[in-house]
């Protein structure tokens, strides 16, 4: 990291500027990243999809609940947005506020057959704390199929989300 920061000293660039918020995010200094992002975003990069999902990430890891819907509000309209990982989190961040119905209506979107899994387990996890057993278990009973079916390179990939996916349908029934 330190050589990141000297990097920006010696140049102040947009992505020598980017590329510090990055590693602060992955190490979790989430006030540094919002710092660096936010001072990222100016002129002509103000509305850098990049950048301002990381932000939004950033904010949700950081509790910012109210930071990460201004974030996702600015990006909401790129298709980039639709199955992000930002998308994701807003999600999240949307059911913590207490806004279940546009929660589910986000999670929905990572709801494909053999992908997303743990976008997939969360919309089911989503669905119980909703009080919707029939169709988390619905969910969990598609996920499972899917995975018989699967290539052996997936189901190995996948290993570990199988194990909790099968304990959370077995829980349920």
């Amino acid at each position: 990291m330190t050589d990141l920061e000297k990097k920006l000293k010696f140049s102040e660039t947009f992505e020598n500027r980017v590329a510090l918020a990055d590693a602060y995010l992955e190490e979790g200094l989430y006030p540094e990243a919002i710092a660096y992002y936010e001072s990222s975003l100016k002129d002509v990069f103000s509305k850098d999809f990049y950048v301002i999902s990381n932000l939004l990430e950033a904010h949700y890891y950081n509790s910012n609940r109210e930071e990460v819907v201004v974030c996702a509000e600015k990006i909401l309209d790129n298709p980039k947005f639709r199955k992000s990982k930002a998308s994701f989190l807003y999600a999240l961040t949307l059911e913590k506020m207490g806004n279940a119905q546009s929660a589910e209506e986000v999670l929905r979107t990572f709801d494909a057959p053999y992908s997303s899994f743990s976008e997939r387990l969360e919309l089911a996890r989503f669905l119980q704390r909703q009080n919707k057993p029939e169709d988390a278990k619905e969910l969990y009973q598609e996920m499972v199929s899917e995975f018989e079916n699967m290539s052996k390179p997936n189901f190995r990939q996948n290993r570990h989300l199988i194990k909790i996916i099968r304990e959370e349908l077995q829980a349920l029934q």
